[in-house]
């Protein structure tokens, strides 16, 4: 029997599966340009220049023709700034088109991707209302830092969604972004950040190597990295040291729950560890994961991700236990670990294709098997993208962010009786129409 929160229903690109072989060109038709933090503060300061108020104060023709020079060496001096935007927007439509080229490569061409293409299109279109206003506040707002660095890899970047309220220390979500481990990206994780930041609460998206620049090795010691940069540095940002959350989504969940899992076996001494500990993380939330990659294989394949490439992805069958952190927990050497992990709670949509709410209710179980704090919370008639995508794209109450929300300010009563009623992106006859016609 499943479990649910003791909450009011009432919220929220990446995805397994599916969701990887459509997202990136999903969100290269609404995230195609980038600029980064530092250039714009840059032109904020080129606006109060000491030339120009010298001008100002200056008298007559002489002063005015002053003025004039100032503004016209002022605008001069934001062309650099203009450039290095074109640069960023270049590099990040380049990153987009090439992950959708290599997903495709390894795919392959035939009838079945005609019409997911096709399909895909019509469900952008339908959504893009939403995606562009999403990615104007991602490339605009100042409350997002993006491409901040925490490793040494070129992937080992993650942006920040801020509060705007900056006062005393808030909570903080490291979430791991989706993508079938092909095409996962940071920017897939912003209108989570942009809803939760609403709320208070500060959100680190991580980005990680994907397959073929990675296998899954490389993106949870990625991943790991990220959360370790989190727990060691949010202060500085204003983040809460004691109030660090991991959330993952479809293959990001199960990323997170991999180095989840990785970090708790280090500290228990059965393994390898690093600057961060798992009683730094509060709970880890998994939106729509798969836990048991011995069970997903061939569902998969049948989905479209072939067997081959997946095998290539988890490093051979060989591996497929390894990176199976239902399996793992099991395991007689690893369960002294699982007294490590923190509570854990497994959120999954009823009606999900692409992995199976079945998923979310076997690792919750076989961590209750084993004595951890675990629970699934599954939601009827919900798809593997309503959760993360049209729900929030539609407005109102979201039931996932209530449900998220109620965790992390259950100490907080004042936080959690503030309104988390969010703006329409979307209409609801686009939003309807393109669930209908979904490829995921």
């Amino acid at each position: 029997m499943e479990s649910r929160l003791l909450v009011s229903p009432s919220l929220p690109p990446g995805g397994a599966a599916e969701d990887g072989k459509a997202a990136a060109l999903t969100a290269a038709a609404s995230l195609s340009s980038t600029s980064s933090l530092s250039v714009s503060v840059a032109e904020d300061a080129n606006l109060e220049r000491p030339l120009i108020r010298r001008a100002l104060s200056a008298p007559s023709s002489g002063g005015s023709r002053r003025r004039r020079a100032a503004i016209d060496s002022s605008s001069a001096s934001r062309l650099p700034s203009f450039r290095q935007d074109v640069e960023h927007a270049a590099a990040e439509t380049y990153l987009i088109t090439r992950l959708a080229l290599t997903l495709l490569r390894y795919l392959g061409v035939g009838y079945r991707w005609i019409t997911k293409f096709i399909a895909l299109g019509c469900y952008a279109l339908l959504l893009m209302p939403g995606f562009l206003q999403v990615g104007y506040y991602y490339f605009f707002s100042s409350q997002v830092r993006r491409s901040v660095v925490y490793g040494e890899q070129p992937r080992n970047r993650l942006d920040l969604y801020l509060p705007v309220n900056t006062d005393g220390l808030k909570p903080v979500v490291a979430f791991v972004t989706g993508g079938a481990w092909i095409i996962g990206y940071k920017a897939w994780g912003a209108l989570l950040g942009r809803r939760l930041a609403e709320r208070g609460i500060i959100v680190a998206c991580i980005d990680y190597r994907n397959f073929p620049q990675g296998t899954i090795s490389d993106m949870v010691k990625d991943a790991s990295q990220g959360i370790s940069f989190v727990c060691n540095n949010i202060e500085s940002y204003g983040g809460d040291l004691n109030r660090i959350y991991l959330m993952g989504q479809s293959a990001g969940a199960h990323i997170a729950a991999c180095a989840l899992l990785d970090q708790a076996i280090g500290e228990a001494g059965e393994g390898e560890s690093i600057s961060w500990s798992v009683s730094q993380i509060k709970a880890y939330f998994g939106i729509s994961g798969g836990y048991n990659m011995l069970n997903l294989v061939d569902h998969f394949h049948r989905r479209g991700l072939y067997r081959s490439i997946f095998l290539s992805i988890m490093e051979g069958e060989q591996s497929l236990r390894r990176f199976s952190p239902e399996v793992m927990v099991q395991g007689s050497r690893v369960r002294h670990a699982v007294s490590l992990l923190p509570r854990v709670i497994l959120f999954h949509g009823k009606s999900d294709y692409s992995i199976p709410p079945d998923a979310s209710k076997t690792f919750a179980d076989a961590l209750q098997s084993v004595g951890a704090q675990a629970e699934s919370v599954l939601y009827e008639g919900k798809t593997h993208t309503d959760l993360f995508l049209q729900d929030p794209l539609r407005g109102g109450r979201d039931e996932l962010l209530e449900d998220i929300v109620a965790v992390i300010y259950a100490d907080d009563a004042v936080a959690l009786a503030n309104d988390g009623t969010a703006r329409r992106l979307v209409p609801e006859c686009m939003l309807k129409l393109a669930c209908k016609i979904s490829p995921f």
